[in-house]
C-alpha cells in the first residue's frame, strides 16, 4: 500500500501529549484541530508535580526515551533563556530507614548507565544542593541527580500554544466530551455533542481517559490508574531549589515563590464526589504540608493555596502506550506516566509518525498492539 500523507489531524485533548504534537504537525503543514472537554491543561497535566528525571529503574527503552525527553527540554531551556517555569537545579532522593531502602542499589544502577549521580550522606547534602533539614535523611544517605529538573505544564502548554495558533491551528475548549468516530474500519474524526470533526488522522491523547475512550471503537489498552492529589503552596521565601523525593512527600519549586507537593499515601484519600469531581478532606492536605515542612530546612510554615485531585495516568504494566492503532487506521495513541518528562518528545515523535508513517525504532516497545 501506497503512504498517503495526512492533511488534517484532530487531537482530542489538550493536556501536555496533546498540545506538543499539535505543534510539532502544525510545524509540518498538517491542518490540526486540537479539542479539550474544558479548559486546557485541565486534567493529569494541570496536576502533575511535572519532575524531569529518569531516576531509578525501569527498562532501558523508557529510560532512553525518558533521557530523549529531558534532552529536549534543555534544547527549549537554552533557546528561551531564564524562565521561572522551566529549571534545572537537580533532583534529591532518599528511602525509608527500612527493608525496602534501595538507594544503594540505585545508586549502583545508575552509575551503571551513565546517568549523572552522586551518592551523599546527610552531612554532604547541603554543600550540593541547599535548603533539606539533612537530620530527615536516613542513615543509607541520598542520590543527587544535579541533571534533573521541573517544568510547570500549564505554562509551557500556554507557551506551546501560542506557537499553534500562530501557524494556524484550531483549538476548540469547552464542549464537553469527545468520541472517536469510526466508519467503514477506519478512524474518520471526532464527535463532540452535535458537531462533527472530520480528519485523516484522529489522536488520543486524554491521560487517564484513553483506555475507556479507546475501548468503545475496539480497542484494548491495559489500565493502571490511581487517583493522585497535588498541592501548591503560596508563596514562602526558602532556599530549596531542587526537586525533593522523599518518603513521606515529593517536594518541586513552582513558579511564584512556591511549593509543588504530592505522595502517594495522600492520594488514596481522594472521593468522587457527584458530580465527578474529586473530594480532598482537608486534614489530608494538612498532613501533606506538614510532611512536607519536616524535611525543609527550618520547617517553614506552608499554607496551601490550591489543590486538585484527579486521575493519574498510568497504563496497565507501566510503560507507555504510544503509536498508530493497527485495528484502527487512522487512530493514534499517547498514554503515559511520566507525561512531563516525555512531553516534548511523545509529541515530536508522535507528529513523525503521523506524517511520515514510519514507525519510530524509539517506540517499538511501546505499541498499543501489545495489548491485543
Amino acid at each position: 500500500m501506497t503512504f498517503a500523507t495526512p492533511t488534517s489531524t484532530v487531537i482530542i485533548g489538550a493536556g501536555i501529549f496533546g498540545v506538543s504534537t499539535a505543534v510539532q504537525l502544525a510545524r509540518r503543514g498538517v491542518a490540526v484541530t486540537l479539542i479539550n472537554d474544558g479548559p486546557v491543561a485541565n486534567g493529569a497535566s494541570g496536576r502533575s508535580l511535572s519532575w524531569l528525571n529518569s531516576s531509578r529503574r525501569r527498562s532501558r527503552e523508557y529510560h532512553d526515551l525518558r533521557m530523549a525527553g529531558m534532552d529536549r527540554y534543555r534544547t527549549l531551556s537554552a533557546r528561551l533563556g531564564r524562565v521561572d517555569w522551566l529549571r534545572f537545579d537537580g533532583g534529591l532522593t532518599w528511602d525509608a530507614d527500612d527493608e525496602s531502602n534501595g538507594i544503594a542499589a540505585a545508586f549502583a544502577h545508575e552509575v551503571s548507565l551513565g546517568y549523572d549521580a552522586v551518592h551523599l550522606n546527610a552531612d554532604e547534602i547541603a554543600a550540593w544542593t541547599p535548603g533539606t533539614d539533612t537530620a530527615a535523611v536516613t542513615p543509607e544517605g541520598a542520590i543527587f541527580n544535579p541533571g534533573e529538573g521541573w517544568v510547570d505544564l500549564p505554562s509551557l502548554i500556554a507557551h506551546l500554544l501560542t506557537e499553534f495558533a500562530a501557524l494556524g491551528g484550531t483549538l476548540i475548549t469547552d464542549e464537553g466530551a469527545a468520541e472517536v468516530i469510526a466508519e467503514d474500519g477506519r478512524a474518520i474524526g471526532a464527535r463532540t455533542g452535535n458537531a462533527l470533526h472530520l480528519a485523516d488522522v484522529v489522536m488520543l491523547a486524554t491521560g487517564p481517559s484513553v483506555p475507556a475512550m479507546a475501548a468503545k471503537v475496539g480497542v484494548r489498552i491495559d489500565d493502571g490508574t490511581p487517583l493522585a492529589l497535588l498541592i501548591v503552596t503560596e508563596p514562602v521565601e526558602h532556599p530549596l531549589r531542587a526537586v525533593l523525593n522523599t518518603p513521606r512527600v515529593a517536594i518541586r519549586p513552582a513558579p511564584g515563590n512556591r511549593f509543588s507537593l504530592d505522595a502517594d499515601w495522600a492520594a488514596v484519600e481522594g472521593v468522587a464526589g457527584k458530580d465527578g469531581a474529586y473530594l480532598v478532606d482537608p486534614a489530608v492536605v494538612e498532613d501533606l504540608l506538614a510532611e512536607a515542612s519536616k524535611v525543609l530546612e527550618g520547617h517553614p510554615r506552608l499554607k496551601a493555596d490550591h489543590w486538585g485531585a484527579g486521575r493519574k495516568p498510568i497504563p496497565g504494566d507501566g510503560e507507555p502506550v504510544i503509536g498508530a492503532v493497527t485495528t484502527l487506521p487512522g487512530l493514534y495513541v499517547a498514554f503515559s506516566h511520566s507525561g512531563a518528562t516525555l512531553g516534548l518528545i511523545v509529541g515530536e515523535m508522535a507528529a513523525y509518525e503521523i506524517v511520515t508513517g514510519a514507525r519510530h525504532p524509539m517506540l517499538t516497545t511501546f505499541r498499543p498492539e501489545r495489548f491485543a
